[in-house]
């Protein structure tokens, strides 16, 4: 099992945000959380990066583990950790540098490439995130010149240029229009080949798009977790049925 996750607790000081959360997620497969605004999704996301950690007053209880590794021993290293497991913000965030800069970046400060195998690296990471054929003529052109939809593959592409294995995605499409979307939800569709892919969406097309494998969110519990596509035609919770029809949320 590529992530395993047991009876995980997650405080905000003294309140509880998630409980008793126990998850298994397989290799080369999309997860998608799904569930109401507030009810932990991101949250828990973000324990599978130690996200929450930059956070005052936070706390975790309980196992996380990735390729067998925990998360959350004493000997673990969060910065290597971030870089096994990468992650794309809802917003997208390039940094205010070229094209090419952006995507460099993490390569040098972690001394991965540099000279020719530089320039090599950031076009694999272009072309791996659907958007090298746009951006070759203009590496040097600032990246906050591209269009939102381009900009948030460029993060894609920032995020994948230091080799992950997991990617999690944070909302990587609520804040574009219809055609970026598709070509967001492609480009993970094509790269879960290659990686382990967790996202968040409030959108429920999305998540019956591209995911293998959904897990409902209600009030910082898992209600329900399995097959993408028994969970839109027969969730075995009430609530669950609830929520993908629209009677709340």
């Amino acid at each position: 099992m590529k992530i395993h996750v047991d009876t995980l607790n997650f405080y905000y000081g003294a309140k509880r945000a998630l409980t008793d959360i126990s998850i298994d997620m397989r290799a080369n497969e999309v997860t998608a959380f799904i569930g109401p605004s507030g009810c932990g999704k991101s949250t828990f996301l973000r324990t599978l990066n130690r996200m929450n950690d930059i956070v005052p007053g936070t706390r975790v209880e309980g196992t996380v583990q990735i390729d067998g590794a925990d998360v959350y021993g004493a000997g673990t290293d969060a910065v290597a950790l971030r870089r096994k497991v990468g992650m794309v913000f809802q917003k997208s965030n390039p940094f205010p540098k070229s094209i090419f800069e952006n995507v460099a970046y993490g390569l040098r400060i972690n001394g991965l490439a540099k000279g020719k195998q530089l320039h090599e690296q950031v076009e694999w990471s272009l072309k791996g995130a659907a958007i090298w054929d746009e951006v070759k003529d203009r590496l040097h052109d600032s990246a906050l010149a591209l269009s939102g939809g381009q900009q948030q593959r460029l993060c894609i592409a920032r995020a994948l240029a230091v080799k992950p294995d997991v990617l999690l995605m944070d909302e990587p499409a609520s804040a574009l229009d219809p055609i970026a979307t598709q070509r967001i939800e492609e480009l993970i569709y094509n790269l879960k080949k290659d990686y382990t892919i967790v996202i968040v969406t409030h959108n429920m097309q999305q998540a019956a798009r591209v995911s293998d494998t959904t897990a409902f969110f209600w009030l910082g519990t898992l209600v329900e977790y399995g097959p993408t596509s028994t969970m839109f035609t027969q969730p075995g919770q009430k609530l669950t049925e609830d929520y993908i029809t629209g009677r709340f949320g």
